[in-house]
């Protein structure tokens, strides 16, 4: 096989920690594009730094993107790297387009100057679609993005169709619905439950604050989603994918998944809403057809629902039994 170099934006997070894990398992030489900050967070990559390479670069800076692709000459490139949470977008909308939307299109541009044949992966999103008017979405709904962050992946979305049809592209979007897993960041709903369930459980918090959990979401396990992205650029020809479970599941249900893993059946009780956490346009149900990538691609999603859950939950009881006398 020949030499295969990947370059991952948003390799700390935790997509990027998982496609990195299983790119090196495939021989992959892999480099990460980090900001550089005094105190860069590089837990979920910890394990994996003697095996990876890291570039300083921000999204937001076109020369620091233009000298990460030219040191990196990579074969592949996962832009995984956005201000990705959607209620962060509505009190900073402007930066989240900086970031999600205009830092895709430098990322397009400086492959397009320095990497031209190599193969660039998009990660698009499953919020894109916000307010539907049809069930499941697949490749062929149209977006109606609910949030600042919605608008700026449908931005990069057709940045990345724009610069595939003028320049000739190997690039393709990856429409992903919500995939979660034990290295989710705190201030994403499922983890926050998984968090807060585990606390209670030991003893160290009460009740939950939760906003709208009536909403619905097509939730899968991170890895199984990485796998989806690499196959993506595996493919023949460059073209759009969803990647989803095709089940919904109120945040409602997975509370309650996640307390029935505890042992707790009055979860009810443990919970408060707090309106403050529900987003000014919200989005209901987003559930996804991913007959496209099961077809073309050989992929199906392995983990489901109440597996998911489990693992979470789980995680978070190892991670605070660990750390006892810790708040």
């Amino acid at each position: 096989m020949a030499d295969r170099r990947a370059l991952i934006t948003g390799v700390t997070g935790q997509d990027g920690s998982f496609l990195a894990r299983l790119l090196l398992k495939k021989g992959y030489r892999v480099y990460g594009l980090v900001r550089r900050l005094s105190s860069p967070n590089i837990s979920n990559i910890a394990t994996i730094l003697d095996q990876i390479e890291l570039l300083d670069g921000d999204l937001m800076d076109q020369s620091s993107l233009n000298e990460a692709v030219k040191r990196a000459d990579p074969s592949e490139i996962y832009n995984l790297a956005a201000q990705s949470f959607v209620g962060a977008s509505f009190s900073q909308p402007a930066l989240t387009g900086e970031i999600t939307g205009l830092g895709a299109l430098r990322l397009l541009e400086a492959t397009r100057t320095h990497a031209s044949s190599a193969r660039l992966y998009q990660a698009a999103s499953s919020e894109m679609f916000g307010h539907v008017d049809r069930e499941p979405q697949d490749e062929s709904t149209p977006f109606h993005p609910r949030s600042p962050y919605g608008v700026a992946k449908v931005y990069a979305y057709w940045a990345c169709v724009n610069y595939r049809e003028a320049y000739s592209m190997f690039v393709s979007n990856g429409i992903l619905f919500n995939h979660e897993s034990e290295v989710r960041g705190i201030e994403f709903v499922t983890r926050k439950i998984s968090d807060g369930v585990a606390r209670i459980a030991t003893g160290r918090a009460q009740q939950i604050v939760l906003g709208n959990i009536d909403a619905r979401r097509d939730w899968g396990y991170a890895p199984d989603y990485v796998d989806l992205m690499w196959r993506i650029l595996q493919y023949s020809t460059p073209d759009d994918f969803v990647g989803a479970t095709g089940e919904s599941h109120s945040v409602r249900e997975f509370a309650q998944e996640a307390f029935r893993v505890v042992g707790i059946e009055d979860w009810e009780s443990h919970v408060k809403l707090d309106p403050r956490f529900n987003r000014p346009a919200e989005v209901y149900n987003l559930r996804g057809n991913p007959a496209k990538a099961e077809r073309e691609l050989g992929w199906k999603p392995r983990t489901r629902f109440k597996e998911l859950v489990r693992i979470m939950v789980e995680a978070d009881m190892a991670r605070l039994e660990s750390t006892k006398g810790a708040t």
